[in-house]
């Protein structure tokens, strides 16, 4: 199942599951409980918006080897793992803000991981069944505030600087290799595939929950391949996962 969250022509807002004749809207989350309704929207009368609201995104850094060595740093021996605050979260078509603090702000394209229920010291076994789905998602990077402070918060931090969408899909399995691509103004800039991730979903719900309580709807952002590179005022920026759609922002001051 796709599940989207949707702002309508009169200015509601809902989750929906998408069928072949458009968004069909339901009473409640699928975090809590849901029902669906009788009425069912065409997709150009809808805006998609982030299709979470998370308490907590927590991203994992140089989960892709190539990654870590185009910025020159080792491959860490188990995950390395930071916050990004809710405010950062934008939906589909939002704009990602260049910060006036930032000289070089750059794109991430991750798999990111919706958390369906309450999950503490989870099993690696078990990890599958905490998981809602999985949509496309970006961890929008100040590169040069990240090297200057020493630490992820602030470069990453800023309000838009984690875009997600356009749905979370329930059927999805990332253990089948499928590509993840970013792509500006039309022109590939990273190209990887899931299954070359240095720690698995699995592994990383695990390990993540062995440190912290993740919420209904909080995200995990599971790591960027190799490409990172910038974006400015103007550009409009792809991420493309298969099997779970194209995410697009444009970037603006």
């Amino acid at each position: 199942m796709k599940i989207v969250r949707a702002r309508t022509d009169d200015d509601e807002i809902s989750y929906g599951g998408v069928e072949p004749e458009g968004i069909r809207l339901y009473r409640g989350s699928p975090f809590v409980a849901w029902e669906p309704t009788e009425v069912v929207i065409d997709f150009d009368s809808a805006r998609l918006l982030s299709p979470t609201i998370p308490t907590k995104v927590v991203a994992v850094g140089r989960n892709f080897v190539a990654h870590a060595a185009e910025l020159n740093n080792p491959v860490p021996e188990e995950p390395l793992i930071f916050i990004k605050p809710s405010t950062s979260v934008i939906g589909p078509a939002a704009a990602i803000r260049l910060p006036p603090h930032s000289k070089q702000v750059e794109h991430e394209a991750e798999l990111a991981m919706v958390i369906g229920k309450v999950a503490r010291h989870v099993a690696v076994e078990d990890a599958a069944s905490y998981v809602l789905g999985y949509t496309v998602g970006q961890d929008i990077t100040a590169r040069d505030l990240q090297r200057r402070d020493g630490h992820f918060t602030r470069g990453k931090g800023f309000d838009t600087f984690c875009p997600l969408g356009p749905a979370i899909e329930t059927e999805f399995d990332p253990l089948e290799g499928q590509r993840l691509t970013c792509r500006v103004n039309g022109v590939t800039r990273q190209d990887g595939v899931l299954s070359d991730m240095v720690f698995g979903v699995a592994e990383l719900v695990a390990f993540i929950t062995g440190v912290m309580t993740l919420l209904p709807g909080d995200v995990i952002l599971t790591g960027t391949p190799e490409g990172v590179g910038p974006l400015v005022d103007g550009d409009l920026l792809e991420t493309e996962i298969e099997g779970l759609g194209v995410l697009k922002n444009p970037v603006a001051t």
